[in-house]
C-alpha cells in the first residue's frame, strides 16, 4: 500500500514539476504580433531592394554600364555597405527590427559573415576568424549547394524524360 502512495506522490510531483514548467515559459516566452513581424520584414526588405533598384538605375544611367556589370557593381555595394554598417553596429540593429527582410537578402548573408569575423577577431587570424567565420554562414552555402545540385538532377532527369 506504502508504494502506491509513494508512486502517486511522485506522479503527482512530477505532473506539478510539469505544470510549474509550463506556467515559467509561458511567463518569459515573448509574446509578438506575426502580422507586426511580417510589416516590419517587408519594410525592411523593400527598402534594402530600393536602395539596390537604385544603385542599379544609377550604374545603367548615370555611367553607362550594361545591366549585367550593373547587377555585379550593385551586389557588391550591397554587400560592403553591409560589411560596413555591421562593423560599427547599425545591421544588427536593422536585423532586430526588420527580421527576416534584413536576414534573408544578400545584405543578411554578408552581415552574418561580418559578425562572425568580428565576433572572433579576438582569437586571432586562423583560429579566431579563419575558424569561425563561416560558422553562421557555412550551413547556408552547403545547403545552397547541395539543393541547386538536386533542382539540376531533377532537371537533367525531367530533360531526359521529355518532361521538361
Amino acid at each position: 500500500m506504502s508504494e502506491i502512495n509513494t508512486e502517486t506522490k511522485t506522479a503527482q510531483s512530477q505532473e506539478e514539476k510539469e505544470q510549474a514548467y509550463r506556467q515559467h515559459v509561458e511567463k518569459t516566452t515573448p509574446k509578438y504580433s506575426m502580422s507586426a513581424r511580417m510589416a516590419k520584414a517587408f519594410v525592411t526588405g523593400g527598402i534594402i531592394c530600393v536602395i539596390g533598384q537604385g544603385i542599379l538605375n544609377y550604374a545603367t544611367n548615370a555611367m553607362g554600364l550594361d545591366k549585367e556589370t550593373a547587377a555585379s557593381w550593385c551586389s557588391m555595394l550591397l554587400v560592403l555597405l553591409s560589411v560596413i554598417l555591421t562593423g560599427f553596429g547599425i545591421y544588427t540593429k536593422c536585423v532586430e527590427w526588420g527580421g527576416a527582410g534584413a536576414l534573408v537578402p544578400i545584405t543578411g548573408f554578408a552581415n552574418s559573415v561580418a559578425s562572425a569575423a568580428i565576433e572572433y577577431q579576438k582569437e586571432g587570424q586562423v583560429y579566431g576568424i579563419g575558424c569561425k567565420i563561416f560558422t553562421i554562414a557555412g550551413p547556408v552555402i552547403l545547403y545552397g549547394i547541395f539543393t541547386s545540385w538536386v533542382l539540376g538532377l531533377l532537371y537533367w532527369i525531367g530533360k531526359w524524360l521529355g518532361i521538361a
